[in-house]
């Protein structure tokens, strides 16, 4: 380009824990062009994370494919394209975007204008290096340390605090992940872990999750001999992400609410199983996995075929001790 683009969009990835593996990708691209108005397009469910955002400019929420095409239609110098899908390019190509920009995946390479193919050393790195690398292949100068973190605006995180109460420290167990039950550990293992926790350093316990993650949460709230707030679904994403803000410690699967807790500097202990860790881990000093070495994982699979065996070889005292070690480090 001759010069820099008055107006950019980024099209971002429609889940919230790839939306924040994403944001040192987002960076990158404000810092490229500084002075250019920066707008993101996102589905509704992801849309509020942005607020967290300073460097976007404003928010622009899918409408449904034809609406979008109109919405965007002489709106943008460049649009770059984060998700792989044919959708997402052949939305700004007919939407007459001059410059689209992303991956050469899906069969969508004649509707871009920079059109990288996807390195193949990225296999086995985190997914914050495969947007890294998509950037740099369009010929944006890129970050050797993207970075991933969030601050919750203050309202959030008041807000996280008037849902919590003042009473604390507060341990957040997400025990659900949309993904599939195969990500899952037993809910029976997370009371038994987390009570311990609770006992031993005297905290409160807050489920949280989505509106499908409820029975889950009250499963595992019955089976407690201490109290626990149940949140599934009584949260939208900006108090989620507050709620996340105030806690000592979150313990959850590989799930969006992981990485949000992460992104904010919140010590995570994640426990892994079919997903691959080299690739979704959370980021961050303040993290640490549980995980099992079978010969069947990572398979990626949304239901276990066979025995659960990545997820049920993992002990009720190895979690609690990962929390408690966590819990003094960072103390």
């Amino acid at each position: 380009m001759s010069r820099l683009p008055d107006r950019v969009l980024v099209r971002v990835p429609n889940w919230i824990g790839d939306a924040v593996l994403s944001l040192g990708a987002l960076r990158d691209v404000r810092r490229n062009f500084p002075s250019s108005r920066l707008e993101v397009l996102a589905r509704p469910w992801v849309a509020d994370l942005y607020g967290a955002v300073p460097e976007v400019d404003a928010v622009r929420l899918t409408a449904g494919f034809r609406e979008d095409i109109a919405g965007l239609r002489g709106a943008f110098d460049v649009a770059v394209l984060l998700p792989n899908s044919f959708g997402a390019a052949f939305q700004v190509y007919a939407a007459g975007i001059p410059e689209r920009w992303g991956y050469a995946t899906d069969g969508r390479g004649p509707l871009l204008t920079r059109r990288p193919r996807v390195p193949r050393g990225l296999r086995g790195w985190s997914e914050l290096y495969y947007y890294r690398a998509m950037l740099a292949g369009v010929g944006l100068d890129v970050s050797a340390s993207p970075d991933l973190s969030l601050r919750a605006p203050d309202e959030w995180r008041a807000r996280g605090s008037e849902i919590l109460g003042d009473e604390g420290p507060w341990i957040g167990v997400n025990p659900g992940a949309s993904f599939g039950s195969a990500k899952q550990w037993p809910p029976e293992r997370y009371a038994e872990a987390v009570e311990r926790v609770s006992r031993e350093h005297g905290a409160r316990v807050a489920i949280v999750g989505g509106p499908g993650d409820l029975r889950l949460g009250e499963r595992i709230a019955a089976t407690m001999r201490v109290p626990a707030r149940i949140l599934c679904g009584e949260t939208t994403l900006p108090e989620l992400i507050g709620v996340l803000s105030r806690l000592r410690l979150l313990l959850t699967n590989d799930s969006g609410p992981m990485h949000l807790a992460a992104a904010q500097g919140v010590p995570v202990v994640a426990i892994f199983g079919p997903t691959d860790w080299r690739e979704t881990a959370p980021v961050g000093a303040a993290s640490r996995l549980v995980r099992e070495e079978v010969e069947c994982a990572p398979c990626k699979l949304r239901e276990c075929p066979i025995d659960h065996r990545c997820m049920t070889r993992i002990g009720v005292d190895r979690v609690a001790a990962t929390v408690t070690e966590l819990i003094e480090e960072t103390r």
